[in-house]
């Protein structure tokens, strides 16, 4: 057995040491429920497939684990994109698949969220030991972060190494997502801010939003054409950029005409047992994949 072999083997069976995790999945076109393995196969097909997470959920990092693990055993090859990593350290990154650096050297550099070894680290290991690309899909967080307290003209201020580092391309009309988006603000409400003020503030906000769905719709789509092997493009992100088909999916699928995308939501509940999708969750996504908190 090969070194690679090897390596490929003992990651996999990381991967199902972590045992069975209680779910349940929903398609929301049949309306009915369905088994895993269904959903995974129907993956397999996509160009691109979207799973938004709820951060914090250890047993959703579970199955997006597992995810990748059952398009392997179908013998495709799968592209990881992640928005935890941003656009500038996709060098790092790639230097560490290809086993020219040390992992401990790239995180140094690599800006990992804080719970990456346990949450994303199986799935950037499964893909190093398959030779599977990985994308840094997000825009930096500096980036974003001038973006949210300067608005739309933060951006032309950028000097040409930082504009490279956002998609060329910007659409962010005032528009569902938006108010979806404001809803979301309204959550963590600025009580010193006169009305005037709040919506200045949530427009800044959302433009850093956009600018983010934007530029991870530009790797993804990127990522799609420089496919090698038949598999699907599978990005992993909060839940709020992909649901409802909006956000990151409404971008990318205007960069991909044509090209067919799966919706997975994740959906940490008390309970698996009185489930009843209904209203606007069969609008959520393709999938609805519940788990135990």
């Amino acid at each position: 057995m090969s070194s690679p072999l090897i390596l490929a083997t003992l990651v996999l069976a990381l991967v199902q040491a972590s045992g069975y995790v209680p779910e349940r999945v929903y398609d929301t076109q049949r309306q009915a429920f369905v088994d895993f393995e269904v959903m995974v196969a129907d993956m397999a097909t996509a160009d691109v497939a979207f799973v938004g997470e709820q951060h914090d959920d250890p047993n959703t990092h579970r199955l997006e684990a597992a995810i990748l693990e059952g398009l392997h055993r179908r013998k495709v090859t799968p592209v990881l994109s992640l928005e935890m990593f941003e656009r500038d350290v996709q060098g790092a990154l790639d230097a560490y698949l290809a086993g020219r650096v040390a992992e401990d050297e790239t995180l140094k550099t690599a800006r990992p969220w804080p719970r990456y070894a346990t949450d994303y680290r199986p799935m950037v290991e499964l893909a190093k030991a398959q030779g599977w690309p990985v994308v840094a899909a997000n825009v930096p967080r500096r980036l974003a972060s001038a973006v949210a307290k300067g608005g739309a003209v933060a951006i032309d201020q950028l000097g040409e190494a930082d504009r490279a580092l956002i998609a060329r391309e910007l659409q962010c009309p005032l528009d569902g997502y938006f108010d979806r988006f404001t809803v979301s603000m309204g959550s963590h409400p600025a009580p010193d801010h006169k009305p005037e003020e709040q919506r200045a503030m949530a427009e800044r906000y959302y433009w850093s939003q956009c600018v983010k769905d934007e530029t991870m719709a530009e790797s993804i789509a990127a990522a799609v054409e420089r496919r090698l092997k038949p598999g699907p493009v599978v990005h992993y992100d909060g839940a709020f950029h992909s649901d409802f088909g909006l956000g990151t999916v409404e971008r990318t699928r205007r960069r991909l005409p044509g090209r067919r995308v799966v919706v997975i939501s994740m959906l940490p509940v008390e309970s698996l047992d009185a489930l009843s999708p209904a209203g606007e969750d069969l609008k959520r996504a393709d999938y609805l994949v519940y788990t135990v908190k």
